[in-house]
């Protein structure tokens, strides 16, 4: 049994039509627009602030937002007021923030090659140096790179496709290949790894014995395939919210965010008539501080 094609366009429709708004609270890397916003759970711009193509976004237990950018990273209040700041080296792109519990920033540094953590006065309170493959240029080096509550580092070897984690003294514990330019190593209370592979179009959670327990490819979300798998955060309900960065020709194509359940199913996606290409998100009604690991992003 056949059909009129005008018919399978109406059906298609109706197949990807997913609630249109978050119907939560927002920050986020607003990669096409050069800025950090704050969406309320309507949809509205209630809050942004210039930043050369944002990687990473946090709000700080205090209402402040912690942000980092191509040449370094800011702390802003929501009147715009800087609280904290740091400027990258020349030669250097900032991929990846954040927040650690003793006040520090953590950042890492392509061009330098190196994990940073920056005091409340903005000097260099603690340098990890990394080593990378000659071949991989400055832009793709890192991506995220976040510490976890036992002093370890996990860094995105983006264009080595790879999460490698470290002592606190830089020493390598293990390497782990990925399927794709990884973009973010989420450390999840059970000692799963949730890792974006980037253009690999794909999503994987991993055991502690890097057994691959769950996944969501290209193809898995009908009519929202997965491009560029950058941010991530995992909701207490055990859903997670993904950023399908579109930057590599499918700028606003479709939504940028979306929120999947434990068996693949969308929740809400962001709409696509304000954010063309976006990066990072952290959702504001999640309870927890950020400086302490309570969000898991």
């Amino acid at each position: 049994m056949s059909f009129p094609r005008s018919l399978l366009a109406l059906l298609s429709v109706f197949a990807v039509t997913y609630p249109s708004h978050a119907a939560h609270p927002l920050l986020l890397c607003d990669s096409a627009n050069n800025r950090v916003c704050v969406v309320s759970a309507d949809g509205k711009i209630e809050w942004e602030h210039p930043a050369v193509h944002p990687q990473d976004c946090w709000r700080m237990p205090g209402g402040s937002y912690l942000f980092c950018f191509k040449d370094g990273a800011l702390e802003m209040t929501p009147s715009h007021q800087q609280v904290w700041a740091y400027k990258a080296p020349t030669n250097c792109e900032v991929h990846a923030c954040q927040p650690l519990p003793d006040g520090r920033v953590l950042l890492v540094e392509c061009g330098p090659s190196r994990i940073i953590e920056v005091d409340r006065q903005g000097k260099i309170a603690k340098e990890i140096k990394l080593t990378t493959s000659p071949k991989i240029g400055r832009h793709d080096q890192f991506r995220g790179t976040r510490k976890t509550k036992d002093g370890h580092y996990l860094v995105c070897f983006k264009g080595e496709h790879k999460v490698v984690e470290l002592d606190g003294d830089g020493k390598v514990l293990r390497e782990i290949k990925a399927p794709g330019d990884v973009h973010e190593a989420l450390s999840l209370p059970d000692g799963h790894l949730l890792i974006t592979c980037g253009d690999g179009h794909k999503v994987i959670e991993i055991d502690a014995a890097e057994k691959v327990v769950w996944e969501l490819n290209e193809n898995d979300l009908p009519g929202n395939p997965l491009r560029l798998m950058a941010g991530c955060q995992r909701l207490p309900n055990g859903n997670t919210v993904f950023v399908n960065y579109l930057g590599h020709g499918h700028a606003g194509e479709q939504p940028s965010i979306i929120e999947v359940t434990r068996d693949k199913r969308v929740v809400w996606s962001l709409d696509t008539k304000t954010f063309k290409v976006l990066s990072q998100v952290q959702l504001l009604d999640i309870s927890g501080d950020v400086t302490k690991g309570e969000i898991l992003r």
